[in-house]
């Protein structure tokens, strides 16, 4: 893909040349790459094709980190379905306009200057200047954006085309991912990538190292560069003076030096010698200027200072200040010796000068040849360097900031933020939802081969080692519950057999109340009480209602005649002896432990309330007495009407029924006796059960 990306984009280039095309033709290929594969691969196919025409010239490369940006904004307009979407073409083109046109122009500025150039865009940009009479910059900068959004339409339209007519199939073969784990969904993958974090994301931090790591290194790499080049510059121009004050030495006799400075231009051959300084300063645009000074207490007496274009030359023999810069140097030049060259930014400008003593025959230094060279074309010269590394390092940068990325997306961020959200939504409160927990994790299939596999192994081993652990804590808990209702039973027997009747009524007590609840479910009563927990509390416990019967004397319990009002009186006492025994024992473990004995308290001490308010103790009524109290009374006085006893017969189930619904709001909740009424069926088949056991 990346080979056809970038011969389709050579392919463009040297199309547009033969066809003579004022087009470029050199970012299709890139841009259909980035579309397809994604950024890496867009980059890539940009960058090497800058490289490649750079082969045959130089100046292309420099524009690489163009051809880099409109493959990064292909990527992301295709991961957005631009190219689907007609009418998000000219926000595509506008973009890559932008970037070749508006960007490029600038960028040909800081490379090359201010001018036209010879370009593509010259021709044009000579007509927006001659018919409208902008500057030069504003008339090559709309040249560019005028040629570059026709270039780029033509772009954008073949890559549409070229994604429309290939199959979907084939398109998303070419997108290029690195999964080291299952393959997430799209939305899965968004997720992942947008998981958020309390502070900084792994995301952020790893761009803001790679772009700090980046500009630290371009900085320093650039400024080294920037000094060696400059210096390089500096010691280029200094041969160049060296070489021109030779010439300037050689061009006058310095034995005659007394008489140039008295007569002048009259002096015999003093204008054959300024003649040739003239030359050497129109030899070169970097030679500013060419004269001889005698050096004096007071100054330099002029020798030679040929006139300039605008600049006149000094007469002979006339006076001129010592530069600021020359000052720590002029006890050397007074003894005629010699001093390194000077750079100096005053009067003529920035200057780099070179002063050469001239020695007459007997070996005195009669004056100095001197030679200013004009280092502004330096800083210049400096800027389009520093442009050209900028624009190259630029490509070099948005390429391993994309590849760091991209390595770190699928080898740090997706796997750690896909097992994240994955034991976010971790369930463990069924074996269902146990075993689907344990299959996502292990269905992600982490192979990174780094710490990362290693995390994910360690989570898939805790993930496993939780799920046995609480399967054998649930085995353990159904033990024990087992054993708590088994210890609860045979207590409520050992309470129920003092009164010599048979221990099966806590047993029935609590079928009845097992089916009232699940019949009040089912009507849709009471629904903001009856949870499961409740449920199981109140079932579990109801065989504990009478356990308060163990401080009521034998003799009363088992009385076969009416008891006496003192003896009832006595006898009511097992509801408040009850729920004070439940209390005690609710002591003994925390409030969170207590939840089945808090309704055992409530069915021992209500369990004879009466919805009127004529129970006892409290002589609470309505939706005062606790619901599960109201649903053991039902279940209590029915179980005591068909149960026989030592002094009487049990009841026939109807006319218990009878009973039970003639007591419906006096005794009873209406509501839970209309449930009773409801679950008839049931409630038969529990008694007849018990019957059967006690024949």
């Amino acid at each position: 893909m990346c080979l056809g990306g970038l011969a389709i984009n050579i392919l463009g280039v040297h199309l547009a040349r033969w066809l003579s095309l004022p087009l470029f033709l050199d970012n299709i290929g890139s841009a259909l790459t980035a579309a397809l594969g994604g950024y890496i691969p867009g980059i890539i196919v940009g960058f090497l094709t800058n490289i490649v025409n750079g082969i045959g010239d130089i100046e292309t490369t420099y524009y690489g980190s163009l051809t880099v940006l409109i493959a990064v904004a292909s990527a992301y307009y295709a991961s957005k379905r631009y190219y689907e979407k007609p009418k998000k073409y000219p926000i595509i083109i506008l973009t890559f306009a932008l970037i070749g046109g508006a960007i490029g122009s600038v960028l040909t500025f800081l490379l090359y200057g201010l001018g036209f150039g010879e370009g593509i865009s010259a021709p044009l940009a000579h007509r927006i200047y001659d018919s409208w009479g902008w500057s030069v910059f504003l008339s090559q900068f709309t040249a560019d954006m005028a040629i570059d959004i026709v270039d780029k339409t033509i772009t954008v339209l073949a890559i549409a085309l070229i994604l429309r007519l290939m199959p979907r199939d084939l398109k998303n073969s070419f997108y290029f991912a690195d999964w080291h784990q299952t393959p997430l969904s799209r939305q899965s993958q968004f997720e992942a990538e947008h998981r958020r974090t309390r502070r900084m994301s792994l995301r952020s931090k790893i761009i803001f190292l790679v772009i700090a790591g980046m500009i630290i290194t371009a900085v320093v790499v650039t400024g080294i560069s920037y000094i060696h080049f400059s210096r390089a510059a500096i010691e280029e121009q200094k041969e160049l003076a060296r070489g021109v004050v030779q010439v300037v030495l050689e061009s006058f006799d310095h034995d005659r030096v007394d008489e140039f400075i008295e007569k002048g231009d009259a002096a015999e051959g003093y204008k054959e010698s300024e003649a040739i300084m003239k030359r050497l300063m129109d030899s070169s645009k970097n030679v500013e200027y060419c004269y001889v000074y005698r050096i004096l207490e007071d100054g330099c007496q002029v020798v030679f200072d040929p006139d300039t274009d605008d600049t006149p030359g000094a007469e002979p023999g006339s006076m001129i200040e010592f530069d600021h810069a020359f000052l720590s140097d002029v006890p050397t030049l007074l003894r005629g010796g010699r001093i390194e060259p000077i750079i100096s930014n005053e009067t003529y400008g920035w200057l780099l000068t070179v002063y050469e003593p001239a020695y007459d025959s007997q070996g005195v230094c009669q004056c100095y040849a001197a030679v200013d060279i004009n280092m502004s074309h330096i800083a210049t010269n400096g800027y389009q360097f520093l442009a050209r590394v900028l624009s190259l390092f630029f490509g070099f940068f948005v390429l391993i900031l994309t590849a760091a990325i991209w390595l770190a997306e699928y080898n740090v961020i997706l796997p750690i933020n896909t097992m994240s959200l994955t034991t976010d939504q971790f369930a463990f409160n069924s074996a269902t939802a146990r075993s689907d927990t344990l299959e996502k994790i292990k269905g992600l299939n982490i192979l990174t081969g780094d710490e990362i596999e290693n995390l994910y192994k360690a989570v898939v081993k805790t993930t496993e080692d939780m799920v046995e652990y609480i399967v054998e804590m649930q085995h353990q808990s159904e033990k024990i519950n087992r054993l708590q209702n088994g210890l609860i039973m045979v207590l409520a027997d050992m309470v129920e057999s003092r009164d010599q009747c048979t221990g099966d009524h806590v047993r029935k007590t609590a079928a009845y109340t097992g089916i009232i609840m699940r019949q009040l479910r089912k009507d849709g009563v009471y629904l903001d009480q009856l949870t499961d927990e409740f449920m199981q509390d109140v079932e579990n416990s109801a065989p504990l209602h009478d356990v308060g019967k163990i401080q009521v004397p034998d003799a009363i319990l088992n009385k076969p005649g009416r008891l006496t009002d003192d003896e009832f009186d006595l006898m009511k006492t097992h509801t408040t002896a009850g729920s004070q025994v439940i209390t005690q024992a609710m002591n003994t473990v925390s409030e969170q432990d207590s939840g089945y004995l808090r309704e055992a308290r409530n069915l021992a001490h209500y369990h004879h309330e009466k919805w009127n308010g004529a129970g006892y103790p409290s002589g609470l009524k309505g939706e005062e007495i606790p619901l599960s109290a109201r649903i053991m009374a039902v279940a209590d006085v029915f179980d005591a009407l068909v149960s026989k006893r030592s002094y009487k017969d049990g009841f026939p189930f109807e006319k218990a029924m009878g009973i039970i619904k003639e007591s419906s709001g006096s005794h009873f909740d209406p509501k839970v006796v209309q449930a009773f009424v409801e679950a008839s069926d049931e409630v038969y088949q529990v008694m007849q059960s018990q019957t059967r056991n006690e024949d």
